[in-house]
């Protein structure tokens, strides 16, 4: 008989939503796990004054009147919660609530980011981007990252995120587009935008109004910060008797927990061709 051993650990990927390029902190308060809401910061223009009487020519006789400066009113932003999870379940009789419950732990522990790459794409990049594709079709990743950066730029102006699906994620190195900075472990573009490489982004893989993507292509999206809000991970039940079907004899151990993951101004996708 095969000798019973422990199982083959894992760890997320590096460079995923939960790792250096994003703003996490960990909250207690239930409110702000239902939803936050804020009024966006640099998305408003700032413009250049230009003085009438540095102009070459004479205003006339007639005066034109007082100048007007531009005002921008900031516009309301919001970021909704995703619950993920993860269960475990086996026969009461093989399995103890501790080992039960250490199995789920781990599971969601390995699996969780993944799963908010997933609902943040699907939630909020794919149902509200700018679609930068041009009508000929598909790009190359490096044009593709140009015009993200362009749109980011032209709209907030900061240092944003770039979004990438993991099947993508060596392109990005054909034409030295992205660095890992040594001091944080992060990936950067020359222009300072951090990257963002998900499993759960590959897993989706789709564009704005989450249409899937052709065969042959990716979507990349570029957005401002990001800012997840993460709440405790919750067992339940959090004591082995209500763990067990009383009609089945099966355990079942869930562990989940709730984030919220927010980001500011425009969101810009565009497709990129992943065949030569």
């Amino acid at each position: 008989m095969r000798k019973y051993v422990e199982a083959i650990p894992g760890e997320p990927l590096p460079h995923g939503i939960l790792g250096a390029c994003t703003d996490i902190r960990d909250v207690d308060d239930v409110h702000e796990l239902l939803g936050v809401e804020w009024l966006s910061l640099g998305c408003c223009p700032v413009n250049v004054w230009r003085d009438p009487c540095l102009d070459d020519e004479s205003p006339g006789e007639e005066s034109p009147g007082p100048l007007q400066k531009e005002f921008c009113r900031p516009s309301s932003e919001h970021a909704d919660p995703i619950t993920v999870y993860a269960g475990a379940e086996c026969s009461a009789l093989g399995w103890t609530y501790a080992e039960a419950r250490a199995h789920a732990e781990a599971s969601l522990a390995l699996g969780e980011q993944e799963a908010v790459e997933s609902g943040f794409w699907s939630n909020t990049l794919a149902m509200s981007a700018v679609d930068l594709t041009p009508a000929a079709g598909p790009v190359s990743i490096a044009q593709g990252v140009a015009a993200l950066e362009g749109c980011l730029a032209e709209s907030y102006g900061g240092r944003g995120v770039l979004h990438v699906p993991a099947g993508a994620a060596a392109l990005l190195g054909c034409c030295n587009i992205v660095s890992e900075n040594p001091a944080t472990g992060n990936l950067r573009t020359l222009a300072g935008n951090c990257v963002i490489i998900g499993a759960g982004y590959s897993a989706m893989n789709t564009g704005p109004g989450n249409l899937p993507a052709d065969p042959g292509t990716a979507w990349l999206y570029i957005t401002g910060p990001v800012i997840i809000r993460r709440g405790p991970a919750e067992t339940i039940p959090d004591r082995p008797g209500p763990s067990v079907n009383v009609r089945n004899n099966d355990r079942n151990v869930l562990v989940e927990r709730t984030y919220v993951v927010g980001t500011t101004c425009t969101i810009c996708a565009v497709a990129v061709t992943t065949c030569p």
